[in-house]
């Protein structure tokens, strides 16, 4: 039934037409961004808008018959809605969508299962490793005021103890280390999340090089080659 149902762009009740709800309510979340996403409704040389409204844990609670539209998404042409800035708290969301088309107004649709931002998938920043002179420097991508940074660098010999900062600062280059000079230096960087109280994995290892001449030498794939990993303290820190 369901299926017939989602193959004709409308369907005629009483002689009205009535446009078929959006179905396949998802949200695909990463690193705090959060993107609600449904399957078309189809007209024919049709443009079909979509109008998205949630439900906080207390409007669930207390006020169930009051939804507050989204931010950006009311209306939206598109099948997927950034519903980013309306996810402000970690409690669960409700979430629905319903199409319309001139006069013509679907049911809503409401996604399955409510969504809690807890379960966003988290990743490693993008990091970069130069040097300045004879000073370890790194800078991370910026993903947002919510994020901050555990950074875990070491000199790459036997027994060599790992270091951690604590970096807050977004897209800005950030000292950890002054380098001796025909010694490698490794560094892995982690997210955390406050909100959420949840890290990302580390990520992989890269390792720099200043030779004797002040020369620069990047060693990222000697270490994932395994030549010399070994001497890498690799204890996760959180």
């Amino acid at each position: 039934m369901w299926f017939f149902y989602a193959l004709i762009p409308c369907l005629l009740i009483d002689g009205v037409t009535v446009l078929p709800a959006p179905q396949n309510l998802s949200v695909q979340s990463t690193n705090m961004k959060h993107l609600l996403t449904w399957s078309p409704v189809t007209v024919p040389g049709e443009i079909i808008y979509y109008f998205v409204e949630y439900q906080g844990e207390y409007e669930s609670l207390y006020m169930s018959h009051i939804w507050i539209p989204s931010s950006w998404c009311s209306p939206t042409e598109g099948p997927e809605c950034d519903i980013t800035d309306d996810i402000t708290a970690t409690v669960p969301y409700k979430l629905r969508v319903r199409a319309t088309l001139g006069s013509q107004t679907s049911a809503w649709s409401t996604l399955q299962h409510p969504f809690n931002r807890n379960s966003t998938a988290l990743t490693p920043p993008v990091m970069e490793v130069t040097k300045d002179g004879f000073h370890l420097v790194i800078k991370l991508e910026d993903l947002g005021p919510q994020f901050e940074f555990l950074v875990a660098y070491w000199r790459r010999e036997p027994g060599a103890k790992e270091h951690v900062k604590v970096v807050r600062s977004r897209g800005i280059p950030v000292h950890l280390e002054t380098m001796e000079p025909g010694a490698a230096y490794c560094v892995k960087v982690q997210t955390f999340v406050k909100a959420i109280r949840r890290h990302s994995p580390f990520s992989q290892a890269e390792c720099v090089k200043v030779q004797e001449n002040n020369q620069f030498t990047p060693e990222v794939n000697q270490l994932q080659e395994g030549r010399g990993g070994s001497l890498c303290h690799r204890r996760a820190v959180f």
